[in-house]
C-alpha cells in the first residue's frame, strides 16, 4: 500500500515540478513584457519547481525500493 502511495505522490510531484519550472518565466514572446514575471519571481518559481522534481524523484525511488 505504501509503495503505491509513495510512487503516486512522487509522480504527481515530479509532473508538477516540471510544469512549475517550465512556466516560471511567464513569458509571452516579448509582446506583453509588462505582464512578465520579475527576476525575483522567476527565481522563486524555478527553485520551487526543481525542489518539487527532486522530491518527486525521491518518493518514486523510495516507493520502488519497498
Amino acid at each position: 500500500m505504501f509503495k503505491k502511495i509513495s510512487t503516486g505522490f512522487g509522480a504527481t510531484a515530479l509532473m508538477l515540478g516540471i510544469m512549475i519550472a517550465a512556466g516560471s518565466a511567464g513569458d509571452c514572446d516579448g509582446a506583453c513584457m509588462d505582464q512578465a514575471n520579475t527576476m525575483g519571481e522567476f527565481i522563486i518559481l524555478a527553485v520551487t519547481g526543481v525542489a518539487f522534481m527532486i522530491a518527486g524523484a525521491f518518493f518514486i525511488v523510495v516507493g520502488q525500493s519497498e
